[in-house]
């Protein structure tokens, strides 16, 4: 029988390398691979988190993503603040709910959007 699948994050942009150091201090991972085509990403512990790639296309960002990160935590605001110290900007301003579930709207250096939230329980 063959491995379950895995969840891997990759990320179109630009200039991966530009956004590596960004994601890098985001998610508390280390770089595995860094070429200026692709950056690979990876827990710098031994969870099993799905590793980010940051991957070189050629098309300019021109829409919303119609998928994203969400970074998950208890502090929300603390969260949000470190990573304004990083170079993300607010997509909106207060927190957003819906249910239990609380978040900001963020985006990186490069304009991708990701929120910061509490996460999902089930």
């Amino acid at each position: 029988m063959g491995r379950k699948a895995r969840l891997d994050l990759v990320l179109d942009c630009a200039a991966p390398q530009e956004l590596e150091g960004f994601w890098r201090e985001a998610l508390g991972y280390r770089s595995y691979i860094s070429i200026e085509s692709a950056v690979v990403l990876v827990p710098d512990d031994d969870t099993n988190a799905s590793p980010l790639v940051l991957q070189q296309v050629p098309e300019p960002k021109a829409a919303k993503n119609r998928m994203h990160i969400d970074l998950v935590t208890d502090d929300i605001e603390g969260e949000v603040n470190r990573l304004l110290d990083l170079g993300a900007r607010r997509a909106h301003e207060g927190v957003q709910s819906m249910g239990d579930t609380r978040w900001v709207t963020l985006t990186d250096p490069a304009g991708n959007e990701f929120c910061v939230c509490t996460g999902i329980e089930w």
